[in-house]
């Protein structure tokens, strides 16, 4: 694919997005808490958020593929550690926060599932500016949707059990 890191591909628009999906998860879960439908969905969110990011680091580390803005070839894996290409971390971190909610809402509010826009563009936008090759962002996004999916389903928010006494009530409830 021809290079293009013009207009809505501008890989400064990608940063906006990556941070602020994790900012708005990381906000709303707070803000919110866990003693409601929305607050703990930002909470599944989170937790994909994190599970997700490990995991696809965790592979970079493992298959060491060159980015396409490294070489032109698809099939350099394992060239060490500077190379990150697989999977694409940031794709699957869009899917993994988008995900919960599509599950939560998706069913009752079918227009939830436009938020799948989200990582279709940050998939398009990081091959346009030969970030990665299109298989690293169809696994990532793969990887983020799968994980969103398992937190949707879990009993109750991952990361919250692990807190002491959990998280029930958010920022927003504090001063009920």
């Amino acid at each position: 694919m021809r290079y293009d890191n013009s207009g809505i591909w501008n890989r400064t628009n990608q940063e906006i997005l990556l941070y602020g999906t994790i900012a708005t998860v990381g906000g709303g879960a707070l803000w919110l808490g866990d003693n409601d439908k929305l607050g703990d969905t930002f909470w599944r969110s989170v937790d994909s958020l994190v599970i997700t990011g490990v995991g696809t680091q965790v592979m970079k580390w493992t298959f060491q593929r060159e980015r396409p803005s490294q070489t032109d070839n698809p099939n350099k894996w394992f060239q060490g550690i500077h190379a990150q290409s697989f999977p694409s971390g940031e794709v699957a971190a869009v899917s993994a926060a988008v995900t919960p909610f599509m599950a939560a809402y998706g069913p009752d509010h079918p227009a939830v599932y436009l938020l799948a826009i989200l990582p279709a563009y940050d998939a398009v936008a990081r091959v346009k500016t030969h970030g990665h090759w299109q298989s690293d962002v169809l696994f990532g996004a793969a990887i983020g949707a799968g994980v969103g999916i398992w937190s949707a389903h879990r009993d109750s928010p991952w990361i919250i059990t692990l807190l002491p006494g959990g998280f029930r009530v958010g920022y927003v409830h504090h001063f009920d």
